[in-house]
């Protein structure tokens, strides 16, 4: 995503985890790839139930307190009311925040509910599956082209890398 982004001017990425029985924690803001693996390799899976509605809630407070350019959610199950999720979802698009989704796996309920979290917020969704790593990480480097450069630079990066980087610009609005 740092490399996406570098020509572009940069980015920040804040790390959001939620796991076990209520706990979500944020990390600070991090500007290099180093800073953002070793906060990726503090986490640790915990059993618990999904807890989108407070990265949700969470980017909302970002955006209010400080210019947000995207949000990136990767998950594979949604136990929370739709309602709810989807509601916050137009609230971040109010912001201009769009929710790029990324799906592991086909359960049917979350993946319904992501994809109008992602169209409510102007953003995009995107399925991918568990052995396809290569592929999750050239989306990422789309939202980090995206984040630092605006839709054309999506657009630009998508042409580049293929894909199903090419359908996150179309979502976007792009080719």
């Amino acid at each position: 995503m740092f490399e996406a982004a570098s020509g572009l001017g940069g980015i920040d990425i804040q790390l959001v985890y939620y796991r076990g029985f209520g706990e979500c924690k944020a990390s600070r803001w991090l500007h290099a790839a180093a800073e953002l693996h070793d906060a990726m390799r503090a986490v640790s899976c915990v059993a618990g139930e999904t807890q989108i509605e407070r990265v949700l809630r969470h980017a909302i407070a970002q955006a209010d307190a400080d210019r947000l350019d995207a949000l990136v959610f990767v998950g594979d199950a949604m136990e929370e009311t739709s309602d709810t999720l989807v509601q916050l979802a137009g609230e971040l698009a109010l912001l201009n925040v769009p929710v790029f989704v990324f799906h592991e796996g086909g359960e049917a309920v979350a993946a319904r509910t992501f994809r109008e979290i992602a169209r409510l917020s102007r953003g995009a969704y995107c399925p991918f599956d568990s052995a396809s790593a290569s592929e999750l990480k050239a989306l990422l480097g789309a939202v980090a082209a995206y984040a630092a450069g605006g839709r054309q630079a999506l657009v630009d990066y998508s042409r580049k890398a293929g894909g199903g980087t090419l359908l996150l610009a179309r979502q976007i609005g792009g080719p």
